[in-house]
């Protein structure tokens, strides 16, 4: 895999295979660093960010705890109910791959607005639920607002703070992380105190998308005040898709994913399964999702240089020593080999987002990248919900599903070597 990367890269070089030139600034960026964007790149834009971040999960995490009133009211099985998680993945993978061209042909703030308004006003419906179909049907729409916002972020952050990406992707996925653990934590109680039950408990976080849509107007009424100059017309990038470092990323990010949206749609339910009330079971989600956000700052302040594989590999270990105890005795100190699991995979993601900024130029470039990395890896970690469910209601139980995450989990860790940029394999090689 290295080489293909590498010979990819070597084509478009010159012959002399010189190391790459110092990052070049599209419009956007170029125009930050002179300063017209100061303010939006400062308490506005990092604001703007958590805002969005903290309202982009709750509306697949809040429905881990939930999941057994679901099953039973809507007459689901295991597997048609690991759909409530599977498809936001699938949606987060599809469409990000069109949402670049949407973004530049309708404006990026406008496509912004619609998606975090598309999320809020699914999350309400689905808590209006009738039937399977309208359960399913505004899932899909919860989906699609995540999707399309979640892929504006990493451009946003290349452009407005190219100099502290791994940083900024820390704050980001800190408040993605924050978001899960607060929904994860108090969905279950709300559920049980709540008259209206698991509706209620669903629908209420539809407020974090007014939140962050707010958030979003400010950062485009402070770049429109003050008056970016027009962008320079460029060629657009293509799809890294004979790259072999961008397939590399994507499928780190995949396994990551894979192993997140599993253990976050069937943690509660597996301890509910095993006998603990909605209340515990959700707050032992609470814990995975916590060392999950506590990860995320620690990881992305702790990686200084380009080549982050030695924190890769740290990551991928602790996540592989929490989920093996897990497998073997998941009532063994849940509280701890949970949340251990949690926080691998915290710091993996925290670094794996920030993999295709280490390996591009420019915002468009970039773009393209994530939308690679997200359409593989999403659309991979799909199969992780929906492959433990069926195994639950073929198994009867958790124990194969565990295992299957141990295996995942050490391809994940196997893999972290070959993780080194690939504008840094070509300089090698032509010493």
């Amino acid at each position: 895999m290295p080489t293909v990367a590498s010979a990819g890269h070597a084509a478009s070089t010159a012959p002399a295979l010189r190391p790459p030139p110092p990052p070049a600034h599209s419009a956007p960026e170029a125009a930050a660093s002179n300063g017209w964007a100061a303010g939006v790149a400062g308490p506005i834009g990092v604001s703007a960010i958590i805002l969005v971040a903290i309202s982009l999960r709750p509306g697949i995490v809040s429905v881990g705890p939930i999941l057994p009133s679901l099953i039973q009211e809507f007459h689901l099985s295991h597997t048609a109910a690991s759909l409530l998680t599977a498809i936001p993945n699938v949606l987060m993978g599809l469409l990000a791959l069109p949402t670049p061209w949407l973004a530049r042909r309708f404006g990026r703030d406008l496509v912004f607005v619609l998606a975090l308004s598309l999320l809020c006003v699914s999350m309400a419906a689905r808590a209006c639920s009738a039937n399977p179909a309208e359960l399913l049907a505004s899932t899909a729409g919860v989906g699609a607002g995540i999707a399309i916002a979640g892929a504006l972020v990493a451009g946003f952050i290349k452009a407005r703070f190219p100099a502290r990406a791994a940083v900024m992707m820390g704050i980001y996925a800190t408040a993605l992380s924050f978001g899960s653990t607060i929904s994860a934590a108090t969905t279950g109680l709300l559920a049980s105190a709540s008259p209206g039950g698991w509706r209620v408990a669903s629908g209420v976080w539809s407020f974090l998308g007014v939140l962050a849509i707010v958030g979003w107007l400010a950062v485009a009424l402070s770049e429109r005040r003050r008056r970016p100059p027009p962008p320079v017309a460029t060629s657009r990038p293509r799809l890294p898709l004979k790259n072999g470092t961008a397939w590399l990323v994507a499928l780190f990010f995949a396994f990551n994913n894979f192993l997140f949206f599993a253990l976050l749609s069937w943690t509660s339910p597996m301890y509910r399964d095993g006998g603990l009330s909605a209340t515990i079971a959700g707050l032992i989600l609470a814990s995975y999702t916590s060392g999950f956000m506590v990860a995320n700052p620690v990881f992305g302040w702790l990686s200084r240089s380009i080549d982050r594989r030695g924190w890769l590999a740290v990551c991928g270990g602790m996540t592989l020593l929490g989920l093996v105890p897990t497998a073997l005795s998941p009532n063994q100190a849940p509280l701890l080999f949970i949340p251990l699991s949690g926080f691998g995979l915290g710091g993996a993601f925290t670094l794996g987002m920030t993999l295709p900024l280490d390996n591009t130029h420019s915002v468009d470039e970039a773009n393209v990248w994530n939308a690679l990395v997200l359409t593989v890896g999403y659309g991979v970690a799909a199969a992780g919900p929906i492959l433990v469910g069926l195994l639950r209601d073929i198994e009867g139980n958790y124990r194969l599903a565990m295992w299957l995450l141990v295996a995942v989990a050490m391809a994940m860790l196997l893999l972290t070597p070959l993780l080194r940029p690939h504008h840094q394999k070509t300089i090698t090689r032509s010493r």
